[in-house]
């Protein structure tokens, strides 16, 4: 007997990956697209209460997400868009969003002196990572990347750095949130 199967029943998703200190590792969920909205997840604050993106809603926002805050480039990252958020208007909010759990998160804010920078934690079920297709299969962190979503919550710049241990483009990512201002 013979079986004909659509060209989409038998596509496989294409793989998505990133490399960590060179190497390759998998990136799962769906990837995010310029001009589509953003997706609503729950993520955890530092005091242990459930957060909804969209109650950033009405705002510009920065979304960061990375490995953990207790790496030299995550700490580094973070700090640098804390200080950039000191220049930023009302209207703009700046989420780092990690695995690490909401004590170390917690812990690593008051520390580093960091006071403009909502750090929020995926570490229950992965729904971030999940949604914006940064969930790290093999080791379940979250891959560096930046996301700025408009007032509306619209997707308009999306930078999934290539290699974890680097920085991103911090320039582009405040260019494209002064074009939403």
């Amino acid at each position: 007997m013979l079986r004909f199967y659509s060209k989409e029943k038998t596509m496989e998703k294409q793989k998505r990956t990133v490399t960590m200190k060179g190497k390759p590792v998998t990136l799962i969920g769906d990837e995010i697209k310029i001009g589509k909205p953003a997706p609503d997840c729950e993520v955890i604050a530092n005091d242990m209460s459930k957060v909804l993106l969209s109650s950033f809603s009405g705002k510009v926002r920065i979304i960061c997400s990375v490995p953990s805050l207790d790496t030299s480039i995550c700490d580094k990252e973070t700090r640098r868009f804390n200080q950039d958020a000191e220049n930023l208007v009302d209207d703009v909010v700046v989420l780092t969003i990690s695995m690490d759990l909401p004590f170390a998160q917690k812990r690593w804010c008051g520390a580093a002196g960091v006071k403009n920078v909502h750090t929020l934690s995926d570490y229950r079920d992965a729904l971030f990572g999940k949604a914006y297709g940064v969930l790290i299969k093999e080791l379940r962190l979250l891959a560096r990347a930046v996301f700025v979503v408009g007032k509306k919550g619209v997707v308009r710049y999306v930078q999934i750095v290539e290699e974890t241990s680097n920085e991103p483009d911090y320039d582009a990512a405040l260019e494209a949130v002064r074009k939403l201002l």
